[in-house]
């Protein structure tokens, strides 16, 4: 004997039935496959080839003014336009041929000679010793002075600083007080007394602004251009 179903279980049989009979009406069973097939088969390009366009060139006569209808047409005539150069400067080499260079003996005996003649000056005006090199007597014509001897004797600002030789001869120069040298004027002087590489130069501070200076030689020589070179 089959026992009887319960009224729920009855109506979830009718709701299966029914969910059946729409499926079947709406073919998803045969859609479902063919999508199952279409994806295991390769897929085809869906580029598409585009011809390349071609763009038609075309002459168009330039309108022109009827009063200038019949003359020829004008000519244009390629314009070349030379580069503009600006000139170097030629600088001029240095002559370097007649540089005289004092040994380490010679440079060494002018210095002591200077600081024995140093010694015996007034102790009341500062000096200092400086040894000469080739750009102060034949390069860039620049005499820095020792800084701390600026700084304590010589004027703060820029100013004029006369060298007096041992002949009582006067050779204004120009002191820079930030750079602590002599420039403009120390060319003359150096070349007027054939100062050369080696010597050694004594300068006592005799005034605020004025130096005595003494030379002694590294090179004892009597010039044949000046008898100041001794």
């Amino acid at each position: 004997m089959v026992a009887k179903l319960s009224p729920y279980e009855e109506r979830r049989l009718k709701r299966v039935e029914e969910n059946k009979k729409r499926v079947e009406a709406l073919n998803l069973c045969k859609l479902s496959l063919a999508l199952r097939n279409n994806s295991s088969s390769p897929k085809t390009s869906s580029i598409k080839h585009v011809k390349p366009r071609t763009v038609e060139k075309q002459v168009v006569v330039v309108r022109r003014s009827s009063r200038v209808a019949n003359q020829p047409a004008p000519v244009y005539k390629e314009v070349v336009i030379e580069r503009v150069e600006i000139p170097r400067r030629i600088s001029k080499r240095r002559d370097l041929s007649n540089r005289v260079y004092a040994s380490d003996e010679a440079r060494a005996e002018a210095t002591e000679k200077a600081e024995k003649l140093q010694s015996g000056l007034e102790p009341e005006y500062p000096s200092f010793v400086k040894s000469m090199l080739q750009s102060h007597v034949s390069g860039g014509f620049w005499l820095g002075l020792p800084v701390h001897f600026c700084k304590r004797n010589l004027p703060k600002h820029d100013d004029v600083m006369t060298l007096i030789d041992e002949d009582d001869a006067e050779y204004p120069t120009i002191y820079l007080a930030r750079k602590t040298g002599l420039s403009g004027g120390w060319k003359g002087f150096a070349v007027a007394h054939e100062l050369a590489d080696g010597d050694a130069l004594v300068f006592q501070l005799v005034r605020p602004t004025s130096f005595k200076v003494y030379i002694l030689r590294a090179n004892a020589r009597l010039s044949t251009t000046n008898p100041l070179r001794k």
